[in-house]
């Protein structure tokens, strides 16, 4: 079978990038934008950085701000609904995952109207024509929402998230400019690198994982697993690798897929909204542990990537335990809680465990979890 990698057509890196989206308006010949940016982005004045250049190159836009932390289906309906009546011809997405995947949705169902109850979208949809354009602007360094084929949206009705995966909603063109980023307060810069290193660390040891993506995931390992700690404290150059480093992951987790740290995470935030990257930095080096005996020499690598040292003398049981240690230890630095005793209530486990085995994220761990083997993992931090 042959692998296939998608991305996309155009990215932009660094301080100052938001002032490429201009002549990226203009190259593709578009009109209006439909912004799509979360309440929160929009009081602390970060929407208005973009719509300030918006404004400076006299293009139209219009805001929809109806977007919620883990967006639902009403979020995307009555998007859906405004972005009719704005006679907008393309997206911006100024935010985390939740205003990027709000806009994927929107677009995806604008140009597929057939999707318009948004729960068919879930899993791999037969949409046949690519979303409306989107220009995608990170305010989070985690998500890799901006260059990634996958869109999360919650059903508050039944109490789940759903993942859909789809080439035709990827981004035309990602702006990751860290000063977008400045803003983020530590707690928010903490939970969204260790959903980066999340993504990095799964898609490295998925079932789909090859060559390239390899690459790309081991070099983000690197980079995020030395520069979070700087990026908490507001540190420019660890804002800015961190801005890299969230989206070289997001390039190969996107085209291989993740595991059941994001499934049972997924759980977790359907039913408590718990924050996505809180819930993946507590069950990550939990599920390491237990997927180690499935990752050959992997765990080598990530524990060389993550800066351990003495790794070429140990044992296999060693560096594995010495890539999970690592993992923990970072997460501990960086002040994420360490168990889901404030979160998980006993009543609820069952069907966390039922939500969990049946994401779209759970096959692709490295080892087979059975709903057995997923509410143990669950207990153990409770």
């Amino acid at each position: 079978m042959a692998n296939c990698i998608t991305l996309n057509q155009t990215s932009y890196h660094g301080a100052g990038a938001i002032q490429s989206i201009p002549d990226e308006v203009k190259a593709h010949g578009l009109t209006k934008a439909f912004v799509c940016s979360d309440p929160d982005l929009i009081k602390f004045g970060v929407t208005k950085k973009v719509t300030d250049v918006l404004e400076a190159a006299e293009l139209e836009y219009e805001i929809y701000s109806n977007i919620k932390p883990n967006p639902t289906i009403e979020n995307v309906q009555t998007g859906v609904a405004a972005f009719k009546e704005s006679g907008a011809d393309y997206f911006i997405a100024i935010g985390g995952g939740s205003s990027m995947d709000t806009a994927k949705a929107i677009g995806v169902i604008i140009n597929n109207p057939d999707f318009e109850d948004v729960r068919s979208l879930e899993g791999v949809a037969p949409t046949t024509k690519p979303t409306v354009p989107i220009i995608a602007v990170p305010t989070t360094a985690g998500t890799a929402a901006e260059v990634t084929i996958n869109y999360v949206i919650k059903d508050d009705e039944k109490q789940r998230k759903f993942v859909c995966v789809d080439p035709k909603d990827i981004p035309v063109v990602a702006i990751v400019d860290p000063d977008m980023m400045s803003s983020m307060p530590y707690g928010l810069t903490a939970s969204t690198g260790m959903d980066a290193l999340t993504h990095a660390i799964e898609g490295y040891i998925t079932k789909g994982a090859w060559e390239m993506t390899d690459m790309f995931h081991i070099k983000a390992i690197e980079v995020i697993s030395r520069s979070l700690r700087a990026a908490c404290e507001n540190d420019p150059k660890g804002r800015e690798d961190m801005a890299l480093g969230q989206y070289i992951a997001g390039m190969g987790f996107s085209n291989v897929g993740l595991g059941i740290v994001h499934s049972m995470a997924h759980a977790l935030g359907a039913v408590y909204d718990t924050p996505h990257g809180v819930a993946n930095a507590i069950l990550l080096p939990t599920v390491m542990a237990y997927n180690a005996d499935a990752t050959g020499t992997k765990y080598k690598d990530i524990a060389i990537a993550m800066g351990v040292e003495g790794v070429e003398d140990m044992t296999q049981e060693e560096y594995r335990k010495a890539a999970v240690d690592a993992v923990a230890q970072l997460s501990k630095d960086v002040k994420i809680p360490q168990d889901l005793k404030e979160i998980v209530k006993q009543e609820d486990l069952d069907f966390l465990v039922d939500s969990a085995y049946n994401d779209a994220c759970a096959p692709g761990n490295p080892k087979d979890a059975s709903k057995e083997d997923i509410k143990a993992l669950y207990q153990s931090l409770m």
